[in-house]
């Protein structure tokens, strides 16, 4: 497949290193290539205090990994005609009707201004709303949220209407369209799911994405007969990973909360297949999902001039670098490889979850390539740009 298996090794061995020093309980990895599974890699345990090992089911938190699922699955929505990315978002969510964007003052006594325009669907799924996340804790914005008792690991008790309305009658953080800023906007997305498929988001997932490509494994919750799969979550501090149990036993509780943001867990096996059928152009073993040309779609820039992150988002933590990548419909995109200083292809798309999960697809070198973990946060490490580095050295064609 145009791989050198001598070179693939050095994957294993820079990862055993990580485990070796600590930094990661256990790792694995998938990389495909013109559709087949070339290399599968990994080490370390999925829960270290118990000495259970990372196996091939292992069950990782993918967390914002669920974002790129739950875009297809809106996308599916779109090629059926329910809506036009141009639409209002008030059609459907009332409180966004005239929603007010934050100019001053304080989270207790916020200053605002009437937007200068709607909300539009394709500024939920670029991430350019004016939507926030609590634990971005750099605004008097993500502040009301956690006032709002929204805060990563213990959000309050409510369902996903519910969080919707608490997030969308809060103010804006910046004018619609106008920058890009990490935030619930999947989360608002999966309700807009609801809304037009008239399901619950895990029955439409798992009905319309998950069963037809075969990720039997991949839900919001891990039930008692696969918990004993599931992988430990784990905590950077002062050099070290410590094991939080308190936030990993959510995973094993049916949630009030759909998160289309952050809510599912999966194996390797399930995820290396949704990266497949992005490869593949919408399609996975004589199951369509998506047109080839929606996906094209989904995957250019849609930042406004073509800019990239860099340029265009606040002061925001998102799952990508910000230098010579851009954003799509669901997806991170390189847009400029010099610019970003490494060897993915510009076309590439991505994205990665809070535990330092992370996949890219590329279309110019036929590759789609998975990492998981359960490092909490996923900056701690530079896994991503590593990983990279450390694929393409391998290809040799």
């Amino acid at each position: 497949m145009g791989l050198d298996p001598v070179r693939l090794e050095r994957i294993q061995s820079h990862f055993e290193g990580y485990v070796t020093d600590g930094k990661l309980p256990g790792w694995q990895a998938t990389v495909s290539r013109g559709g087949e599974l070339v290399w599968v890699g990994g080490s370390g345990h999925r829960d270290r205090e118990k000495g259970l090992e990372v196996t091939d089911d292992t069950i990782w938190r993918i967390y914002s990994m669920t974002k790129p699922i739950v875009s297809i699955g809106a996308m599916m929505l779109f090629e059926e005609g329910l809506f036009d990315l141009n639409d209002d978002v008030c059609r459907w969510i009332e409180e966004l009707r005239e929603p007010r964007v934050f100019v001053g003052g304080t989270a207790q006594a916020p200053e605002t201004v009437p937007a200068n325009g709607p909300v539009l669907v394709h500024h939920l799924m670029t991430h350019t709303s004016g939507l926030t996340y609590e634990f971005q804790r750099s605004t008097p914005v993500d502040e009301m949220y956690r006032n709002k008792g929204y805060e990563f690991g213990k959000h309050k008790e409510v369902d996903l209407a519910g969080a919707v309305h608490d997030w969308c009658e809060t103010p804006l953080l910046f004018q619609p369209g106008t920058h890009f800023n990490y935030s619930v906007a999947t989360d608002v997305l999966g309700r807009l799911i609801e809304i037009w498929s008239g399901q619950p988001l895990d029955v439409f997932l798992k009905e319309r994405v998950l069963e037809p490509l075969g990720m039997f494994d991949t839900d919001f919750w891990c039930p008692p007969q696969k918990v004993n799969r599931l992988a430990m979550l784990y905590a950077h501090f002062m050099g070290e990973t410590f094991a939080w149990p308190e936030v990993a036993e959510h995973a094993t509780r049916k949630p009030k909360l759909l998160s289309g943001g952050g809510g599912l867990g999966s194996t390797a096996h399930d995820y290396e297949r949704f990266t497949k059928m992005l490869l593949r152009g919408g399609e996975l073993d004589g199951v369509r999902l998506l047109s080839r040309r929606t996906l094209d779609l989904m995957t250019l820039n849609h930042l406004p001039g073509g800019v990239d992150l860099q340029e265009f988002a606040v002061d925001t933590y998102a799952e990508t670098g910000f230098a010579g990548v851009g954003f799509g419909l669901g997806f991170s995109v390189i847009i400029d490889q010099a610019k970003n200083k490494n060897v993915i292809s510009e076309g590439a798309f991505a994205w990665g979850g809070a535990a330092s999960t992370a996949f890219w697809v590329d279309p110019v070198e036929d590759l789609a390539v998975s990492f998981f973990t359960q490092v909490l946060p996923s900056g701690t490490y530079p896994i991503r740009r590593e990983l990279h580095r450390l694929v393409y050295q391998a290809l040799v064609d």
